[in-house]
């Protein structure tokens, strides 16, 4: 009797293990249930452009390249009207609003009413491309400065050209120092945290395309 005795003993004792290891189990998977349930559902980290070399940045760090790459990008399709300015210029305002602080869509606005009533949006076609010798990789420092880590100020040098109907009306060399604010407020529309808040300072007329080093003077402000 007591062989029988200590296996029911021996099979207790095992059953009593298997449940202190299962009510570990389940209070493990609850612990990493919670810790999943609050990680965050979307992340963006900023990848510098060029991946020919190797970059270590904190996911929360944005780096110059991608503000540029960022500012470059919003401010072109702006600047794009492909048929007719009275039409493309206010559609542009309001598809890139997202990117666009309050205060610079106001300044926008304003700069939409003038250029209409002054006639200079209608079967206007316009477009900028940045001027060769003159993008991030050739001056980051000029290209990008750094404020503090919520704010940037961005030199873009482009070539803005206007056609009316097929007739080329307009080509300006011009500066646009833009500012810059980190904003994650609507990730759903905005994924790249970041808004342009317009001009840092007036936009300036470039001399020649081909000095990198060249002092920018200024343009007036209906040039651009």
């Amino acid at each position: 009797m007591s062989r029988f005795k200590n296996e029911v003993l021996r099979l207790d004792a095992h059953i009593r293990t298997l449940r202190i290891g299962a009510s570990l189990l389940v209070m493990l998977a609850l612990v990493m249930s919670i810790g999943w349930w609050n990680a965050p559902r979307d992340l963006t980290i900023h990848v510098p452009p060029d991946l020919r070399s190797g970059s270590t940045r904190r996911w929360w760090d944005v780096p110059p390249e991608s503000v540029y790459a960022f500012t470059f990008y919003v401010w072109q399709q702006l600047q794009r009207w492909p048929t007719n300015g009275d039409d493309d210029y206010p559609r542009n305002l309001h598809a890139l609003s997202p990117y666009l602080t309050p205060a610079c869509q106001a300044f926008l606005q304003q700069d939409y009413e003038y250029r209409r009533n002054s006639g200079e949006l209608r079967r206007r076609v316009r477009g900028i491309y940045e001027i060769p010798g003159r993008g991030y990789g050739d001056n980051p420092t000029l290209r990008v400065r750094t404020v503090s880590t919520r704010e940037w100020v961005v030199n873009l040098d482009v070539t803005a050209d206007e056609y009316y109907a097929s007739e080329q009306v307009k080509r300006a060399l011009v500066r646009y120092p833009l500012k810059v604010l980190r904003s994650d407020v609507d990730p759903q529309r905005n994924p790249f945290g970041l808004v342009i808040d317009c001009y840092e300072g007036a936009p300036q007329r470039i001399a020649s395309p081909v000095d990198p080093a060249a002092t920018p003077a200024p343009v007036p402000e209906s040039t651009p």
